[in-house]
């Protein structure tokens, strides 16, 4: 037994050295944009939020998207479901073009990188456009958060917030406490 224990933390200690940590982007130079998963390429395309919302989302200003998801559950009605999905076509009308916006410049990045063409000049403008559509983009989630919410009950969002796990009681359930 002594030896097994031994022979497996050998083996961590390999499996754990430092030769691999210095390895953390390995295989990532075969991607078409270097900057981005294969998951963020497709969630910029389909105009998809990322996680650009957070604050919005975790803060009781639900995404329409989510809610639509949800809203049987959270007792919208007609008119209100109809008006969620006209703000989530409007979203997503505003954020696939930015997305592709900003596929192209990272892209373009890529490239200056790539055929050795980059200049402290190029890179300080591509980025800071790069930044600009990025903020664009984050705006155009968070709007939309913010355009749901009021069309909707402070009781659906509590409702909402508790479905999605987000709400106080939620959190105590999942933590094993209780007030």
């Amino acid at each position: 037994m002594h030896r097994y224990l031994l022979a497996v933390l050998a083996f961590v200690f390999v499996a754990a050295s430092p030769g691999e940590a210095q390895q953390p982007y390995a295989g990532l130079q075969a991607r078409p944009i270097k900057a981005l998963s294969e998951q963020q390429i497709a969630d910029l395309k389909a105009g998809r939020g990322m996680g650009l919302a957070l604050a919005a989302e975790l803060n009781g200003y639900p995404g329409p998207i989510h809610l639509l998801e949800l809203s049987d559950k959270v007792g919208l009605s007609d008119q209100q479901r109809a008006q969620i999905t006209s703000l989530f076509e409007a979203m997503k009308a505003e954020a696939v073009p930015l997305g592709e916006n900003l596929l192209a410049l990272e892209t373009d990045l890529d490239a200056q990188f790539k055929n050795r063409t980059i200049t402290a000049e190029s890179l300080k403008g591509t980025t800071a456009t790069i930044g600009e559509v990025q903020a664009a983009l984050r705006n155009t989630h968070l709007k939309y958060h913010l355009f749901t919410v009021a069309l909707l009950a402070p009781a659906q969002i509590k409702h909402y917030e508790a479905l999605r796990g987000y709400s106080a009681a939620s959190h105590d359930d999942h933590q094993g406490t209780h007030h």
